[in-house]
Protein backbone atom coordinates (compact mmCIF):
# COMPACT_ATOMS: atom_id res chain seq x y z
CA UNK A 1 0.00 0.00 0.00
CA UNK A 2 1.34 3.47 -0.85
CA UNK A 3 2.66 5.26 2.20
CA UNK A 4 -0.34 6.97 3.75
CA UNK A 5 1.92 9.20 5.79
CA UNK A 6 3.23 10.90 2.65
CA UNK A 7 -0.21 12.48 2.21
CA UNK A 8 -0.70 13.57 5.81
CA UNK A 9 0.87 16.75 7.10
CA UNK A 10 -1.86 18.10 9.38
CA UNK A 11 -4.78 16.83 11.47
CA UNK A 12 -7.11 18.18 8.73
CA UNK A 13 -5.58 15.67 6.28
CA UNK A 14 -5.82 12.96 8.91
CA UNK A 15 -9.56 13.53 9.35
CA UNK A 16 -10.11 12.94 5.60
CA UNK A 17 -8.96 9.31 5.97
CA UNK A 18 -11.27 6.33 6.35
CA UNK A 19 -11.13 4.90 9.85
CA UNK A 20 -10.19 1.55 8.31
CA UNK A 21 -6.91 3.06 7.03
CA UNK A 22 -5.72 4.31 10.42
CA UNK A 23 -3.92 1.09 11.54
CA UNK A 24 -1.84 1.36 8.35
CA UNK A 25 -1.03 4.99 9.18
CA UNK A 26 0.05 3.87 12.66
CA UNK A 27 2.51 1.45 11.07
CA UNK A 28 3.88 4.19 8.79
CA UNK A 29 4.34 6.52 11.78
CA UNK A 30 6.21 3.89 13.79
CA UNK A 31 8.57 3.25 10.87
CA UNK A 32 9.07 6.99 10.37
CA UNK A 33 9.96 7.58 14.04
CA UNK A 34 12.19 4.50 14.28
CA UNK A 35 14.12 5.49 11.15
CA UNK A 36 14.78 9.05 12.26
CA UNK A 37 15.52 8.38 15.95
CA UNK A 38 17.85 5.50 14.92
CA UNK A 39 20.25 7.95 13.30
CA UNK A 40 19.47 11.28 14.99
CA UNK A 41 18.92 9.95 18.55
CA UNK A 42 16.20 11.11 20.92
CA UNK A 43 13.36 9.67 23.00
CA UNK A 44 11.94 6.53 21.44
CA UNK A 45 9.88 4.24 23.66
CA UNK A 46 7.36 6.78 24.94
CA UNK A 47 6.34 7.95 21.47
CA UNK A 48 6.08 4.41 20.04
CA UNK A 49 3.65 3.61 22.85
CA UNK A 50 1.16 6.37 21.98
CA UNK A 51 0.95 6.10 18.18
CA UNK A 52 -2.68 4.89 18.07
CA UNK A 53 -3.71 7.17 20.92
CA UNK A 54 -2.25 10.26 19.21
CA UNK A 55 -3.92 9.40 15.89
CA UNK A 56 -7.26 8.83 17.63
CA UNK A 57 -7.10 12.13 19.55
CA UNK A 58 -6.34 14.22 16.46
CA UNK A 59 -8.92 12.21 14.43
CA UNK A 60 -11.77 12.74 16.92
CA UNK A 61 -11.00 16.20 18.26
CA UNK A 62 -10.78 19.40 16.28
CA UNK A 63 -7.20 20.40 17.14
CA UNK A 64 -5.86 23.10 17.39
CA UNK A 65 -9.27 24.65 18.33
CA UNK A 66 -9.69 21.83 20.83
CA UNK A 67 -6.73 22.06 23.20
CA UNK A 68 -4.44 19.08 23.68
CA UNK A 69 -1.71 19.00 26.33
CA UNK A 70 0.92 16.31 26.69
CA UNK A 71 2.50 15.61 30.05
CA UNK A 72 6.26 15.69 29.41
CA UNK A 73 7.08 15.88 25.75
CA UNK A 74 8.87 12.51 25.58
CA UNK A 75 5.67 11.08 24.14
CA UNK A 76 4.80 13.85 21.69
CA UNK A 77 6.81 12.86 18.58
CA UNK A 78 3.75 11.46 16.75
CA UNK A 79 1.90 14.63 17.68
CA UNK A 80 4.67 16.75 16.15
CA UNK A 81 4.76 14.71 12.94
CA UNK A 82 0.98 14.94 12.47
CA UNK A 83 0.92 18.69 13.19
CA UNK A 84 2.80 20.20 10.23
CA UNK A 85 6.32 19.26 11.37
CA UNK A 86 6.88 16.00 9.51
CA UNK A 87 9.30 17.52 6.99
CA UNK A 88 11.46 19.15 9.66
CA UNK A 89 11.19 16.33 12.19
CA UNK A 90 14.70 15.19 11.29
CA UNK A 91 15.98 18.37 13.00
CA UNK A 92 14.41 17.24 16.31
CA UNK A 93 16.70 18.12 19.28
CA UNK A 94 19.41 19.42 16.91
CA UNK A 95 20.96 22.89 17.37
CA UNK A 96 18.55 25.42 15.78
CA UNK A 97 16.13 22.55 14.97
CA UNK A 98 12.76 21.75 16.54
CA UNK A 99 12.59 21.01 20.25
CA UNK A 100 12.27 17.49 21.65
CA UNK A 101 9.32 18.76 23.70
CA UNK A 102 6.12 20.65 22.82
CA UNK A 103 6.74 24.41 22.80
CA UNK A 104 4.21 27.17 22.47
CA UNK A 105 6.33 29.31 20.17
CA UNK A 106 7.01 26.37 17.84
CA UNK A 107 3.46 25.48 16.83
CA UNK A 108 -0.16 26.49 17.36
CA UNK A 109 -0.81 22.80 18.13
CA UNK A 110 1.58 22.94 21.12
CA UNK A 111 -0.74 24.52 23.66
CA UNK A 112 1.68 24.31 26.59
CA UNK A 113 5.44 23.86 27.04
CA UNK A 114 6.10 20.57 28.84
CA UNK A 115 9.67 19.63 29.67
CA UNK A 116 8.96 18.46 33.24
CA UNK A 117 6.18 16.16 34.34
CA UNK A 118 2.84 16.42 36.08
CA UNK A 119 1.80 19.86 34.80
CA UNK A 120 -0.82 18.85 32.20
CA UNK A 121 -3.91 18.54 34.43
CA UNK A 122 -3.44 21.96 36.08
CA UNK A 123 -2.74 23.65 32.74
CA UNK A 124 -5.65 21.96 30.95
CA UNK A 125 -7.99 22.85 33.82
CA UNK A 126 -6.86 26.48 33.55
CA UNK A 127 -7.67 26.43 29.84
CA UNK A 128 -11.03 24.73 30.43
CA UNK A 129 -12.05 27.34 33.00
CA UNK A 130 -11.02 30.10 30.55
CA UNK A 131 -13.19 28.55 27.80
CA UNK A 132 -16.12 28.35 30.20
CA UNK A 133 -15.81 32.00 31.18
CA UNK A 134 -15.73 32.91 27.50
CA UNK A 135 -18.68 30.58 26.80
CA UNK A 136 -16.61 28.75 24.17
CA UNK A 137 -17.48 25.17 23.24
CA UNK A 138 -13.99 23.67 23.31
CA UNK A 139 -12.59 20.33 24.39
CA UNK A 140 -9.55 20.18 26.68
CA UNK A 141 -7.50 16.99 26.75
CA UNK A 142 -4.56 16.22 29.06
CA UNK A 143 -2.55 13.06 28.34
CA UNK A 144 -0.63 11.98 31.44
CA UNK A 145 1.41 8.86 32.25
CA UNK A 146 1.00 6.63 35.29
CA UNK A 147 4.38 7.80 36.68
CA UNK A 148 3.41 11.49 36.31
CA UNK A 149 -0.08 11.21 37.78
CA UNK A 150 1.40 10.02 41.09
CA UNK A 151 3.16 13.36 41.54
CA UNK A 152 1.87 15.92 44.02
CA UNK A 153 1.02 18.54 41.43
CA UNK A 154 -1.08 16.13 39.37
CA UNK A 155 -3.07 15.29 42.52
CA UNK A 156 -3.54 19.00 43.19
CA UNK A 157 -4.96 19.39 39.69
CA UNK A 158 -7.29 16.39 40.05
CA UNK A 159 -8.43 17.62 43.46
CA UNK A 160 -9.47 21.00 42.06
CA UNK A 161 -10.91 19.70 38.79
CA UNK A 162 -13.20 17.32 40.69
CA UNK A 163 -15.15 20.21 42.22
CA UNK A 164 -15.55 22.12 38.94
CA UNK A 165 -17.84 21.28 36.05
CA UNK A 166 -15.08 22.16 33.59
CA UNK A 167 -14.98 20.36 30.27
CA UNK A 168 -11.78 18.43 30.97
CA UNK A 169 -10.73 15.02 29.72
CA UNK A 170 -7.72 13.44 31.43
CA UNK A 171 -6.32 10.47 29.50
CA UNK A 172 -4.24 8.27 31.77
CA UNK A 173 -1.67 6.57 29.54
CA UNK A 174 -0.83 3.60 31.75
CA UNK A 175 2.25 1.61 30.72
CA UNK A 176 3.68 1.05 34.25
CA UNK A 177 6.91 2.89 33.36
CA UNK A 178 8.16 6.45 33.22
CA UNK A 179 11.88 6.65 32.52
CA UNK A 180 12.32 3.87 35.09
CA UNK A 181 9.51 1.53 36.22
CA UNK A 182 6.76 3.38 38.13
CA UNK A 183 6.68 3.03 41.91
CA UNK A 184 4.30 3.58 44.80
CA UNK A 185 0.84 2.74 46.09
CA UNK A 186 -1.00 4.36 43.17
CA UNK A 187 0.90 2.12 40.74
CA UNK A 188 -0.23 -0.93 42.77
CA UNK A 189 -3.80 0.37 42.66
CA UNK A 190 -3.68 0.77 38.85
CA UNK A 191 -2.22 -2.72 38.48
CA UNK A 192 -5.15 -4.13 40.49
CA UNK A 193 -7.64 -2.16 38.36
CA UNK A 194 -6.12 -3.73 35.24
CA UNK A 195 -6.30 -7.23 36.74
CA UNK A 196 -9.85 -6.62 37.90
CA UNK A 197 -8.88 -7.41 41.51
CA UNK A 198 -9.35 -3.89 42.89
CA UNK A 199 -11.65 -4.16 45.93
CA UNK A 200 -11.95 -0.52 46.99
CA UNK A 201 -13.88 2.25 45.28
CA UNK A 202 -12.37 3.75 42.18
CA UNK A 203 -10.00 6.50 43.31
CA UNK A 204 -10.87 8.76 40.34
CA UNK A 205 -14.62 8.39 40.83
CA UNK A 206 -14.07 9.25 44.49
CA UNK A 207 -12.47 12.50 43.26
CA UNK A 208 -15.64 13.22 41.23
CA UNK A 209 -14.32 12.23 37.80
CA UNK A 210 -16.42 10.31 35.32
CA UNK A 211 -14.09 7.27 34.95
CA UNK A 212 -14.00 4.89 32.00
CA UNK A 213 -11.65 2.10 31.05
CA UNK A 214 -9.23 0.54 31.26
CA UNK A 215 -9.20 0.06 27.47
CA UNK A 216 -6.52 -1.17 25.06
CA UNK A 217 -4.57 1.87 23.89
CA UNK A 218 -3.45 0.08 20.73
CA UNK A 219 -6.98 -0.67 19.50
CA UNK A 220 -7.61 2.39 17.37
CA UNK A 221 -11.31 1.66 16.77
CA UNK A 222 -12.03 1.24 20.48
CA UNK A 223 -10.19 4.48 21.22
CA UNK A 224 -12.15 6.42 18.60
CA UNK A 225 -15.51 5.05 19.83
CA UNK A 226 -14.69 5.94 23.42
CA UNK A 227 -13.30 9.43 22.62
CA UNK A 228 -16.39 10.16 20.51
CA UNK A 229 -18.61 9.18 23.45
CA UNK A 230 -16.60 11.25 25.94
CA UNK A 231 -16.97 14.36 23.77
CA UNK A 232 -20.62 14.46 24.84
CA UNK A 233 -20.06 13.77 28.56
CA UNK A 234 -20.15 16.89 30.70
CA UNK A 235 -17.69 17.81 33.47
CA UNK A 236 -14.33 16.26 34.40
CA UNK A 237 -13.69 12.78 33.01
CA UNK A 238 -10.81 10.33 33.06
CA UNK A 239 -10.12 7.68 30.44
CA UNK A 240 -7.76 4.91 31.55
CA UNK A 241 -5.78 3.57 28.59
CA UNK A 242 -3.34 0.64 28.71
CA UNK A 243 -0.35 0.88 26.37
CA UNK A 244 3.05 -0.75 25.91
CA UNK A 245 6.04 1.57 25.95
CA UNK A 246 8.20 0.88 22.89
CA UNK A 247 5.31 -0.82 21.04
CA UNK A 248 6.26 -2.07 17.58
CA UNK A 249 10.00 -2.46 18.17
CA UNK A 250 10.73 -5.75 19.90
CA UNK A 251 13.83 -4.60 21.81
CA UNK A 252 12.12 -1.39 22.92
CA UNK A 253 9.25 -3.42 24.37
CA UNK A 254 11.64 -5.81 26.11
CA UNK A 255 14.10 -3.26 27.53
CA UNK A 256 11.96 -0.21 28.17
CA UNK A 257 14.54 1.54 30.36
CA UNK A 258 17.32 1.36 27.77
CA UNK A 259 15.04 2.27 24.85
CA UNK A 260 13.58 5.36 26.57
CA UNK A 261 16.38 7.32 24.86
CA UNK A 262 18.57 4.62 23.28
CA UNK A 263 21.11 6.67 21.31
CA UNK A 264 21.83 5.41 17.80
CA UNK A 265 20.47 1.99 16.77
CA UNK A 266 19.88 -0.13 13.66
CA UNK A 267 16.41 0.82 12.39
CA UNK A 268 15.77 -2.57 10.75
CA UNK A 269 16.82 -4.80 13.65
CA UNK A 270 16.48 -2.43 16.62
CA UNK A 271 19.97 -3.40 17.85
CA UNK A 272 21.85 -0.60 19.60
CA UNK A 273 24.91 0.73 17.82
CA UNK A 274 27.41 0.68 20.63
CA UNK A 275 29.45 3.83 21.04
CA UNK A 276 33.16 3.40 21.51
CA UNK A 277 33.11 3.31 25.28
CA UNK A 278 34.54 6.49 26.78
CA UNK A 279 37.85 6.02 28.60
CA UNK A 280 36.26 8.12 31.33
CA UNK A 281 33.48 7.45 33.82
CA UNK A 282 30.23 9.40 33.92
CA UNK A 283 29.88 11.65 36.95
CA UNK A 284 26.60 9.92 37.80
CA UNK A 285 28.47 6.60 38.02
CA UNK A 286 31.21 8.12 40.17
CA UNK A 287 28.37 9.14 42.50
CA UNK A 288 26.68 5.72 42.21
CA UNK A 289 29.77 3.63 42.93
CA UNK A 290 31.03 5.98 45.65
CA UNK A 291 27.79 6.02 47.64
CA UNK A 292 27.83 2.19 47.70
CA UNK A 293 31.46 2.23 48.90
CA UNK A 294 30.64 4.76 51.64
CA UNK A 295 27.39 3.01 52.62
CA UNK A 296 29.36 -0.18 53.31
CA UNK A 297 31.43 1.72 55.88
CA UNK A 298 28.64 3.91 57.29
CA UNK A 299 25.30 2.26 57.94
CA UNK A 300 23.59 5.62 58.49
CA UNK A 301 23.87 6.52 54.80
CA UNK A 302 20.57 6.57 52.86
CA UNK A 303 20.08 7.22 49.13
CA UNK A 304 16.99 9.03 47.79
CA UNK A 305 16.00 9.85 44.20
CA UNK A 306 12.73 11.16 42.71
CA UNK A 307 12.16 8.63 39.88
CA UNK A 308 15.72 8.73 38.51
CA UNK A 309 17.46 5.57 39.79
CA UNK A 310 19.07 4.92 36.40
CA UNK A 311 19.80 8.55 35.48
CA UNK A 312 21.37 9.29 38.87
CA UNK A 313 22.99 5.82 39.17
CA UNK A 314 21.41 5.32 42.59
CA UNK A 315 20.33 1.96 41.10
CA UNK A 316 23.71 0.52 42.23
CA UNK A 317 22.89 1.22 45.87
CA UNK A 318 19.34 -0.11 45.36
CA UNK A 319 20.92 -3.36 44.22
CA UNK A 320 23.24 -3.67 47.23
CA UNK A 321 21.17 -2.01 50.00
CA UNK A 322 17.55 -2.12 48.84
CA UNK A 323 16.23 -1.16 52.30
CA UNK A 324 18.43 1.97 52.43
CA UNK A 325 17.88 3.38 48.91
CA UNK A 326 14.55 4.91 47.91
CA UNK A 327 12.97 5.84 44.60
CA UNK A 328 10.06 8.03 45.72
CA UNK A 329 8.56 8.61 42.27
CA UNK A 330 8.18 12.00 40.56
CA UNK A 331 7.98 13.83 43.88
CA UNK A 332 10.88 16.22 44.40
CA UNK A 333 9.23 18.10 47.26
CA UNK A 334 8.59 14.86 49.12
CA UNK A 335 12.14 13.65 48.41
CA UNK A 336 13.65 16.73 50.11
CA UNK A 337 11.39 16.72 53.17
CA UNK A 338 11.74 12.93 53.52
CA UNK A 339 15.52 13.47 53.63
CA UNK A 340 15.01 16.24 56.21
CA UNK A 341 12.94 13.90 58.40
CA UNK A 342 15.66 11.25 58.20
CA UNK A 343 18.34 13.79 59.08
CA UNK A 344 16.49 14.70 62.31
CA UNK A 345 16.96 11.06 63.36
CA UNK A 346 20.70 11.00 62.77
CA UNK A 347 20.64 9.30 59.36
CA UNK A 348 22.89 10.65 56.58
CA UNK A 349 20.63 11.17 53.54
CA UNK A 350 22.14 11.69 50.09
CA UNK A 351 19.29 13.26 48.15
CA UNK A 352 20.16 12.95 44.45
CA UNK A 353 18.06 15.28 42.30
CA UNK A 354 18.81 16.78 38.89
CA UNK A 355 19.63 20.48 39.13
CA UNK A 356 16.47 21.55 37.23
CA UNK A 357 14.29 19.13 39.17
CA UNK A 358 15.41 20.65 42.48
CA UNK A 359 13.81 23.90 41.30
CA UNK A 360 10.51 22.14 42.01
CA UNK A 361 11.44 21.67 45.69
CA UNK A 362 12.82 25.12 46.40
CA UNK A 363 10.52 25.84 49.33
CA UNK A 364 11.44 22.54 50.97
CA UNK A 365 15.17 23.26 50.65
CA UNK A 366 14.64 26.58 52.44
CA UNK A 367 12.00 25.70 55.05
CA UNK A 368 12.49 22.05 55.81
CA UNK A 369 16.27 21.80 55.47
CA UNK A 370 18.16 25.10 55.66
CA UNK A 371 16.16 26.91 58.38
CA UNK A 372 16.53 23.83 60.58
CA UNK A 373 20.22 23.34 59.70
CA UNK A 374 19.57 19.70 58.83
CA UNK A 375 22.67 18.13 57.26
CA UNK A 376 21.02 16.77 54.12
CA UNK A 377 23.54 16.08 51.32
CA UNK A 378 22.09 17.25 47.99
CA UNK A 379 23.76 15.76 44.93
CA UNK A 380 22.71 17.86 41.95
CA UNK A 381 23.32 15.87 38.82
CA UNK A 382 22.95 17.45 35.33
CA UNK A 383 24.22 20.85 36.54
CA UNK A 384 25.25 23.30 33.81
CA UNK A 385 24.34 22.77 30.16
CA UNK A 386 22.90 19.33 29.42
CA UNK A 387 22.66 19.40 25.62
CA UNK A 388 19.78 18.22 23.45
CA UNK A 389 17.02 18.36 26.09
CA UNK A 390 17.31 22.12 25.97
CA UNK A 391 15.89 24.99 28.02
CA UNK A 392 13.75 22.94 30.39
CA UNK A 393 16.66 20.71 31.43
CA UNK A 394 19.79 22.93 31.54
CA UNK A 395 20.91 23.08 35.18
CA UNK A 396 22.12 26.65 34.99
CA UNK A 397 20.18 28.32 37.82
CA UNK A 398 21.25 26.29 40.85
CA UNK A 399 24.25 28.42 41.87
CA UNK A 400 22.11 31.55 41.79
CA UNK A 401 19.00 30.13 43.46
CA UNK A 402 20.94 28.32 46.19
CA UNK A 403 23.50 31.04 46.92
CA UNK A 404 20.95 33.27 48.67
CA UNK A 405 19.88 30.56 51.14
CA UNK A 406 21.49 30.88 54.60
CA UNK A 407 23.04 27.81 56.29
CA UNK A 408 23.73 26.05 52.98
CA UNK A 409 27.20 24.94 51.82
CA UNK A 410 27.61 24.94 48.02
CA UNK A 411 30.41 22.96 46.37
CA UNK A 412 31.22 22.24 42.73
CA UNK A 413 33.85 19.53 42.15
CA UNK A 414 36.43 20.22 39.45
CA UNK A 415 36.71 16.52 38.60
CA UNK A 416 35.67 13.01 39.67
CA UNK A 417 38.19 12.73 42.53
CA UNK A 418 36.83 15.90 44.10
CA UNK A 419 33.27 14.55 43.82
CA UNK A 420 34.33 11.41 45.69
CA UNK A 421 36.17 13.38 48.34
CA UNK A 422 33.32 15.81 49.03
CA UNK A 423 30.88 12.87 49.36
CA UNK A 424 33.32 11.28 51.81
CA UNK A 425 33.71 14.57 53.72
CA UNK A 426 29.96 15.24 53.89
CA UNK A 427 29.09 11.85 55.39
CA UNK A 428 31.68 12.28 58.16
CA UNK A 429 29.17 14.72 59.63
CA UNK A 430 28.58 18.37 58.73
CA UNK A 431 26.72 20.85 60.89
CA UNK A 432 24.90 22.21 57.82
CA UNK A 433 23.29 20.96 54.62
CA UNK A 434 25.47 20.86 51.48
CA UNK A 435 24.66 21.04 47.77
CA UNK A 436 27.17 19.33 45.46
CA UNK A 437 26.63 20.11 41.78
CA UNK A 438 28.15 18.18 38.89
CA UNK A 439 27.45 17.85 35.17
CA UNK A 440 25.86 15.32 32.88
CA UNK A 441 28.26 12.97 31.10
CA UNK A 442 31.83 11.91 31.64
CA UNK A 443 34.67 13.51 33.54
CA UNK A 444 38.30 13.47 32.47
CA UNK A 445 40.28 11.57 35.12
CA UNK A 446 40.95 7.92 34.24
CA UNK A 447 41.98 6.71 37.69
CA UNK A 448 39.47 8.49 39.89
CA UNK A 449 39.11 5.68 42.40
CA UNK A 450 41.71 7.12 44.75
CA UNK A 451 41.80 6.69 48.55
CA UNK A 452 39.45 9.22 50.18
CA UNK A 453 40.76 12.59 51.38
CA UNK A 454 38.90 15.02 53.56
CA UNK A 455 38.15 18.36 51.91
CA UNK A 456 38.46 21.54 53.99
CA UNK A 457 35.13 23.37 53.83
CA UNK A 458 35.44 26.84 52.31
CA UNK A 459 38.98 26.46 50.90
CA UNK A 460 39.91 27.26 47.28
CA UNK A 461 43.08 26.26 45.44
CA UNK A 462 45.57 27.79 43.01
CA UNK A 463 46.00 25.65 39.90
CA UNK A 464 48.39 27.82 37.87
CA UNK A 465 50.70 30.74 38.63
CA UNK A 466 50.93 33.73 36.26
CA UNK A 467 50.81 37.49 36.38
CA UNK A 468 48.48 40.48 35.75
CA UNK A 469 45.35 38.40 35.30
CA UNK A 470 43.69 35.85 37.59
CA UNK A 471 41.00 33.53 36.27
CA UNK A 472 38.65 32.17 38.95
CA UNK A 473 36.52 29.17 38.08
CA UNK A 474 34.01 26.98 39.87
CA UNK A 475 33.41 23.33 39.05
CA UNK A 476 34.17 21.31 35.94
CA UNK A 477 34.34 24.37 33.65
CA UNK A 478 37.92 24.56 35.03
CA UNK A 479 38.84 22.14 32.24
CA UNK A 480 37.92 24.68 29.53
CA UNK A 481 39.80 27.38 31.44
CA UNK A 482 42.95 25.21 31.74
CA UNK A 483 42.89 24.52 28.00
CA UNK A 484 42.30 28.21 27.24
CA UNK A 485 45.28 29.47 29.27
CA UNK A 486 47.71 26.62 28.61
CA UNK A 487 50.25 28.89 26.91
CA UNK A 488 49.27 32.20 28.49
CA UNK A 489 50.95 33.81 31.50
CA UNK A 490 47.88 34.12 33.72
CA UNK A 491 46.91 32.57 37.05
CA UNK A 492 44.07 30.12 37.56
CA UNK A 493 42.21 29.47 40.81
CA UNK A 494 39.58 26.82 41.48
CA UNK A 495 37.37 28.34 44.20
CA UNK A 496 35.61 24.97 44.87
CA UNK A 497 33.05 26.47 47.27
CA UNK A 498 30.58 29.14 46.24
CA UNK A 499 29.48 29.23 49.88
CA UNK A 500 31.28 29.73 52.18
CA UNK A 501 33.64 31.36 49.66
CA UNK A 502 37.37 31.43 50.51
CA UNK A 503 37.65 35.11 51.48
CA UNK A 504 41.27 34.77 52.63
CA UNK A 505 42.27 33.55 49.16
CA UNK A 506 40.16 36.27 47.51
CA UNK A 507 41.97 38.99 49.46
CA UNK A 508 45.31 37.63 48.23
CA UNK A 509 44.02 37.54 44.64
CA UNK A 510 42.56 41.07 44.74
CA UNK A 511 45.77 42.51 46.20
CA UNK A 512 47.90 40.85 43.56
CA UNK A 513 46.07 41.14 40.21
CA UNK A 514 44.73 44.05 38.18
CA UNK A 515 42.13 42.04 36.26
CA UNK A 516 40.02 39.17 37.47
CA UNK A 517 37.91 36.87 35.30
CA UNK A 518 35.23 34.61 36.74
CA UNK A 519 34.07 31.58 34.75
CA UNK A 520 31.04 29.44 35.59
CA UNK A 521 28.58 27.20 33.75
CA UNK A 522 25.67 28.81 35.57
CA UNK A 523 23.75 32.00 34.93
CA UNK A 524 25.91 35.14 35.30
CA UNK A 525 23.00 36.83 37.04
CA UNK A 526 23.30 36.05 40.72
CA UNK A 527 25.81 33.22 40.53
CA UNK A 528 29.56 32.82 41.13
CA UNK A 529 30.56 36.01 39.27
CA UNK A 530 28.01 37.99 41.30
CA UNK A 531 29.54 36.60 44.50
CA UNK A 532 32.99 37.88 43.44
CA UNK A 533 31.61 41.30 42.44
CA UNK A 534 29.89 41.57 45.81
CA UNK A 535 33.09 40.62 47.61
CA UNK A 536 35.01 43.34 45.71
CA UNK A 537 32.35 45.94 46.45
CA UNK A 538 32.12 45.04 50.12
CA UNK A 539 35.89 45.26 50.55
CA UNK A 540 36.45 48.39 48.45
CA UNK A 541 38.54 46.79 45.69
CA UNK A 542 38.42 48.67 42.41
CA UNK A 543 39.85 46.09 40.03
CA UNK A 544 38.62 45.16 36.57
CA UNK A 545 36.27 42.18 36.96
CA UNK A 546 34.85 40.31 33.97
CA UNK A 547 32.20 37.63 34.49
CA UNK A 548 31.80 34.78 32.00
CA UNK A 549 28.91 32.34 32.21
CA UNK A 550 25.44 31.60 30.90
CA UNK A 551 23.84 34.81 29.57
CA UNK A 552 20.49 36.07 30.84
CA UNK A 553 18.37 34.06 28.41
CA UNK A 554 16.98 30.55 28.16
CA UNK A 555 19.51 28.52 26.19
CA UNK A 556 17.95 26.26 23.57
CA UNK A 557 18.92 22.69 22.65
CA UNK A 558 22.03 21.46 20.85
CA UNK A 559 25.17 19.52 21.71
CA UNK A 560 27.13 20.83 24.69
CA UNK A 561 30.04 21.79 22.39
CA UNK A 562 27.72 23.76 20.10
CA UNK A 563 26.07 25.52 23.02
CA UNK A 564 29.35 26.38 24.77
CA UNK A 565 30.65 27.85 21.53
CA UNK A 566 27.36 29.75 21.01
CA UNK A 567 27.58 31.47 24.43
CA UNK A 568 31.38 31.83 24.52
CA UNK A 569 32.22 29.27 27.20
CA UNK A 570 34.33 26.94 25.05
CA UNK A 571 38.11 27.08 25.61
CA UNK A 572 38.72 28.98 22.35
CA UNK A 573 36.27 31.77 23.25
CA UNK A 574 37.67 32.02 26.79
CA UNK A 575 41.19 32.23 25.36
CA UNK A 576 40.18 35.07 23.01
CA UNK A 577 38.62 37.12 25.79
CA UNK A 578 41.72 36.73 27.99
CA UNK A 579 44.27 37.46 25.24
CA UNK A 580 42.32 40.61 24.27
CA UNK A 581 42.53 41.74 27.87
CA UNK A 582 46.27 40.97 28.00
CA UNK A 583 46.85 43.13 24.92
CA UNK A 584 45.15 46.02 26.74
CA UNK A 585 47.53 45.50 29.66
CA UNK A 586 50.56 45.69 27.39
CA UNK A 587 49.46 48.98 25.75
Amino acid sequence: MHKLLNHISSPKDLRQLNQADLPQLAKNLRDFIINIVATKEGHLGASLGVVELTIAIHYVFNTPEDLLIWDVGHQAYVHKILTERKDIFKTNRQFKGISGFPKRDESIYDTFGVGHSSTSISAALGMAIASKLRKEKKQHIAVIGDASIASGMAFEGLNHAGVTNANLLVILNDNTIGIDPSVGALKKYLTNVKKGTQKQDNIFEALNFNYSGPIDGHDINKLITELDRLKTVKGPKLLHVITTKGKGLKQAEEDQVKYHAPGKFDASTGDLILKTPSKFTKYQDVFGYTIVELAKQNEKIIGITPAMPTGSSLKYMMGVFPERAFDVGIAEQHAVTLAAGMATQGLVPFCNIYSTFLQRAYDQVIHDVAIQKLPVIFCLDRAGLVGEDGATHHGVFDLAYLRCIPNLIIFAPRNEIELRNIMFTAQLGLELPIAIRYPRGSGYVKHWKQPFNKILIGKGEQLKEGKNIAVLSLGTIAKNVSEAIKNIEVSHYDMKFLKPIDEKLLHQIFKKYQTIFTVEDGTVKGGFGSEILEFASKNGYSKTIKTLGIPDEFIEHGSIDELQHYIGLDSKSIKNVITNQLQRHSH
